[in-house]
């Protein structure tokens, strides 16, 4: 088994693609791994949708101000919440099936970016071009695909982040 937190470190979010299609098979594998997400007890209260056509990414990159970048990923995928299986938690529970799609991915040689949606005053609009129902929310945009870029990344020291038993105490 793969060290994850090595796996973890090493993503990025990749806003440059490559011109070369995903293979349905990775994209399955990701959607596989997003689907064993925890959730609140057990609901799993998403969907899933995929798109691939061009012109579909390219009017999704018109419409949300900071994707423009999904119009060049060959994939996006579009994870769904619905608040009737769980009113409380389906945004985060939604995001965590997410985050293991984008994991899946990096492990597989793709690369991923997360655009978020929900509660926006662009998500009506998404979610008209996409015929996704009304009880439905869009949370995010991702685009996946072959990265043509490499990035460095970050991140605040422990001591910047970590409390113990209290907040305050280091």
């Amino acid at each position: 088994m793969k060290d994850i937190l090595s796996v973890l470190k090493s993503r990025r979010s990749i806003r440059k693609y490559k011109d070369i299609l995903v293979e349905p098979d990775k994209i399955n594998l990701c959607i596989e791994a997003a689907q064993w997400a925890p959730s609140a007890s057990n609901k799993q209260p998403w969907e899933f949708l995929i798109v691939t056509a061009k012109d579909i990414r390219e009017k999704l990159a018109s419409i949300h101000p900071y994707a423009k970048f999904v119009s060049q990923s060959p994939v996006v995928f579009v994870p769904l919440t619905n608040p009737k299986i769980h009113s409380k938690y389906h945004h985060s529970d939604t995001a965590l099936a997410t985050m293991q799609f984008m994991i899946e991915a990096h492990s597989l040689g793709l690369s991923t970016c997360w655009a978020g949606v929900i509660y926006s005053d662009f998500e009506p609009k998404i979610r008209k071009l996409l015929s996704i129902p009304d009880q439905l929310n869009v949370l995010a945009l991702v685009a996946v695909g072959y990265a043509n870029e490499t990035r460095e990344s970050s991140r605040k020291s422990l001591n910047e982040l970590l409390h113990y038993e209290i907040y305050g105490l280091k």
